[in-house]
């Protein structure tokens, strides 16, 4: 069976995010020591948690509250609308395809990815590259992180001559600093805990990066506010807000969080700052649904074809085994009984690859049909020829 347990910005808000990602983690230690688990990948974005597991059949007696519970055919059609940005909040988005890249690639390093898994993430991963080079899904399109830069304008009108603070030189924060680039600002100040890389990040936007202790001092005289860190806890308090900003500053003030969990605590807002978060940015997210939508039909087309091609593919492998063994066993016989002839021949004057490759034709031939009727049965889920297979082509050594 293939698990896969969620939770995302359409069933959840980010308060409710951040509070089912433990819970999920909690049951997801659960299944490993009560249930034989073979494969797991997990996937972390800002604004989703899932794991895919690879497991035995069976009851799984959880409280699955706000989580999303999907099997088999409905797990592997989300993992392909999900590698097409068709299940992000900022549809066509292409950085999922690189997060759902980058979690497979762990999970083979760790050793959790086994044969199932690995076909099934190399398949979303090229479905995902299909779709963006078939359809226009993507053109044009916003990350989370031009819609913070986009949702900041929308406030404050044109940014040009604002002061702009990223906190986060990471994937997010280069996002924004895409934007940020886009809109020919002249004041850009980076922060982040690793000085060199807001310096690297600075440098592309032509701002000046700082030290992560100088945030008190960057923020002090800032417009914008944009931040993105894989911190685990908040970084900005109302207290360490109010105590860095002038407090005729502070209604001026807009913070654009998206970070999760969050970099600034929810009390900031009481302090007259107007704070967003990425539940915000669902309005930006609805425009670009509704600019997106017949592109998104051609996209689930494209998804449906392959979902079909996968499960083909994932049926194959329950036979591989056997048909492995099948062509071991061919394998020895054929050199034995070429070994023999070669013998029985004597000199042959150098002809004994005709021979060889004589005897290499013949059993793969005869195995042509045997393994394209297996697979057949792999196909159609046929169990009784499968288990007479297995019993017929049985080794008796």
């Amino acid at each position: 069976m293939i698990l896969n347990i969620r939770i995302d910005h359409k069933t959840a808000d980010i308060r409710k995010i951040e509070e089912s990602t433990s819970k999920m983690d909690e049951i997801f230690i659960e299944i490993l020591k009560g249930h034989q688990v073979s494969e797991y990948v997990q996937i972390k974005t800002c604004n989703r948690a899932e794991i895919y597991l690879v497991l035995e059949e069976g009851p799984l007696n959880y409280h699955w509250d706000g989580l999303v519970v999907e099997k088999d055919e409905k797990a592997l059609e989300h993992i392909l609308k999900l590698s097409c940005g068709l299940e992000s909040m900022i549809i066509g988005e292409d950085q999922i395809l690189g997060q759902i890249k980058d979690s497979y690639k762990a999970s083979l390093k760790e050793g959790h990815c086994g044969p199932i898994l690995n076909t099934v993430f190399n398949k979303a991963i090229h479905v995902g590259q299909v779709v963006r080079k078939k359809t226009r899904i993507n053109q044009g399109s916003v990350s989370i992180g031009s819609a913070a830069v986009d949702l900041a304008e929308s406030v404050h009108g044109d940014l040009k001559c604002k002061k702009v603070l990223v906190i986060g030189a990471g994937k997010m924060g280069t996002l924004v600093a895409k934007a940020l680039v886009e809109k020919h600002l002249k004041a850009i100040v980076v922060a982040n805990r690793t000085y060199n890389r807001a310096v690297c990040l600075a440098r592309d936007l032509e701002g000046s990066a700082i030290h992560f202790d100088r945030l008190a001092e960057a923020m002090y005289d800032a417009d914008v506010v944009i931040s993105a860190t894989g911190a685990p806890h908040t970084i900005l308090t109302a207290e360490k807000v109010e105590a860095a900003v002038p407090h005729e500053n502070l209604e001026n003030m807009v913070m654009v969080d998206i970070a999760n969990p969050r970099d600034i605590d929810e009390d900031v807002a009481q302090l007259g700052v107007k704070l967003y978060n990425i539940d915000d940015l669902r309005g930006v997210a609805d425009r670009n649904r509704k600019m997106r939508e017949s592109e998104a039909k051609k996209a689930e087309e494209i998804v449906g074809e392959e979902l079909n091609l996968l499960e083909k593919s994932l049926r194959h492998l329950e036979v591989e085994p056997l048909i492995a063994q099948l062509r071991t066993q061919a394998e020895i016989i054929r050199q034995r009984e070429t070994n023999k002839a070669l013998h029985m021949l004597g000199d042959i004057n150098g002809k004994e690859k005709v021979v060889a490759d004589l005897s290499k034709v013949m059993v793969d031939r005869m195995f042509v049909d045997i393994i394209h009727n297996l697979k057949e049965a792999a196909e159609n889920e046929d169990k009784e020829v499968l288990k007479a297979a297995s019993i017929i082509f049985k080794n008796k050594n």
